[in-house]
């Protein structure tokens, strides 16, 4: 007798474990090279293309946009499905590993700045265990007709943009996935420096009062820290 270990069916619930396999892997060796590279210890070094220091969500772009042709064009079975699908996780981790600086579009690896890439590593990270677990946010309500679908699908996109306009990435990111958790980040208060804040609470306000009490600015607790730890600590440098 067959025992399916990963909720779902079929070899594409397989490729969703390949994937985040793949993601979680090449971020790990991702970060320990990097901080190799930065202390100069080891073989590995920058590549460059004679002065142009080539970055390595270039190779991440690549890979994505490889896997995705290769899913759109061929529906490929496995074992190439899962093969398309390792290449999505890497490359997804490449990419999102250098988010702050397509973000910034400025060399802030090792800059506080930088910590957004870590963010959304970590956030992508708990999507994909939300995914290998089983979740399915749309799969219920397309059965359901169409309009049900479109309705939900709205108001989760409705949720998730309102909680990254309120500063909180993390949350609206995580919300497409799980509801609640956007619904939640919607309701609370905006992060003073949010495009929400900014257009919505007012010079003296006391909502922006309030705002400022709660999330003091640079900010260095316990978990920057554990990022600090995972990642190298940032450098006043932005380049160094």
């Amino acid at each position: 007798m067959d025992v399916e270990l990963i909720p779902g069916s079929g070899a594409r619930s397989g490729a969703v474990l390949w994937m985040f396999g793949a993601f979680v892997v090449t971020a790990v060796v991702t970060r320990v090279i990097v901080r190799l590279i930065r202390a100069g210890r080891g073989p590995f070094r920058n590549t460059t293309v004679g002065t142009v220091h080539v970055h390595h969500h270039v190779y991440g772009i690549f890979l994505m946009l490889a896997a995705g042709v290769g899913e759109f064009v061929y529906r490929p079975d496995a074992p190439w499905l899962a093969v398309l699908a390792v290449a999505f996780g890497a490359g997804a981790a490449l990419t999102l590993d250098e988010f702050a600086l397509w973000l910034h579009l400025d060399d802030v690896y090792w800059s506080r700045q930088g910590r957004k890439s870590v963010d959304a590593v970590l956030v992508a990270g708990v999507i994909g265990v939300l995914l290998v677990l089983g979740a399915r946010p749309f799969d219920e309500t397309a059965e359901e007709g169409h309009v049900a679908f479109a309705a939900t699908v709205s108001a989760q996109l409705v949720l998730a943009v309102v909680a990254i306009a309120k500063g909180k990435i993390a949350s609206g990111l995580i919300g497409l996935v799980v509801p609640f958790v956007a619904v939640i980040a919607a309701i609370r208060l905006a992060k003073p420096g949010s495009p929400w804040a900014r257009s919505r609470y007012p010079a003296q306000s006391r909502r922006l009062a309030r705002s400022h009490a709660r999330f003091p600015g640079e900010r260095h607790g316990r978990w920057e820290r554990v990022k600090d730890v995972l990642a190298g600590a940032p450098s006043r440098d932005p380049h160094g």
